[in-house]
């Protein structure tokens, strides 16, 4: 039977070790009439706590901001299972210490400027090699992340068929941030680098999302329908880590309209069911 019940739409800022002081970011949205409603933020300072809220029975659509799969160069050489939930069941089993260990002998072996593998859908998106294990430590958020998905039972168009009404896809802010800003940093979790710069940064961003400026909102004719109260939080945070929930929120949103229009699997292309894509890369 079809639920017909409105899918909300999820935007997740992840941590795969969170706090208190740095927690997972959850923004939580609707769309209505060409406009993505931001209705709240949820956070989450324990990775069970947020392991529980997606567990949780409902209707959603996710973007999440942390890596599917590992390169199928990387997995092959290390003699992986090349299936990805026996790839993903293998790498939940080992410590982070085990990850580091094979990932930096794999890069050791490998020439100066290609230490790393890098998944087919990195080129597109722009974003860092899911084997990263520092700056940012992308490979330990796939480690605590991932297996915490598939416990929840969610549905990973392409990888794994979970509860079809919770579906989470790999979504990449700095994708949606980059075709605004350029090169321009908006965030960091420095002091030091939270500049008047980045301030101003974060406040153009926002005023091209309101306005559907940004290439990927004009292509399906939205826009991000904020309150005063939200503009000024999205601006004031510089960690910048509810902009970025809120980036993988709208890239949610365009998988939805995506779907309505009739692109199967929410406009995601055939990619390697091995290393996962990047949802609108």
């Amino acid at each position: 039977m079809t639920d017909h019940t409105p899918m909300q739409l999820l935007g997740c800022d992840f941590s795969s070790a969170p706090s208190r002081r740095k927690p997972i970011t959850l923004a939580v949205g609707h769309a209505e009439r060409g406009r993505v409603v931001l209705d709240r933020v949820e956070t989450f300072d324990t990775l069970e706590a947020w392991s529980e809220r997606l567990a949780e029975p409902g209707r959603w659509l996710g973007g999440f901001d942390l890596p599917f799969g590992l390169p199928r160069e990387l997995v092959t050489t290390l003699g992986w299972p090349t299936d990805w939930a026996a790839c993903m069941a293998h790498y939940a089993s080992l410590s982070r210490e085990d990850i580091r260990t094979a990932f930096a002998a794999f890069c050791e072996a490998r020439p100066v400027g290609g230490k790393f593998a890098h998944r087919a859908t990195d080129g597109p998106a722009g974003s860092s090699p899911s084997m990263k294990w520092v700056n940012p430590p992308v490979a330990f958020m796939l480690h605590a992340g991932v297996p915490r998905l598939i416990a929840a039972g969610v549905s990973l168009p392409g990888l794994l068929a979970g509860d079809g009404n919770r579906v989470a896809l790999e979504a990449y802010p700095g994708l949606l941030a980059r075709s605004v800003l350029g090169s321009t940093p908006y965030k960091s979790d420095d002091k030091a680098k939270q500049t008047p710069e980045r301030l101003i940064a974060r406040k153009t961003l926002v005023n091209a999302l309101e306005n559907g400026q940004a290439p990927l909102l004009s292509a399906v004719g939205q826009r991000l329908r904020l309150t005063h109260a939200q503009r000024d939080t999205l601006a004031d945070d510089a960690s910048g880590d509810r902009l970025d929930a809120v980036l993988c929120l709208l890239q949610a949103a365009w998988a939805e309209q995506q779907q309505r229009a009739g692109h199967a699997r929410w406009g995601l292309p055939d990619f390697d069911p091995l290393e996962g894509w990047i949802v609108s890369a």
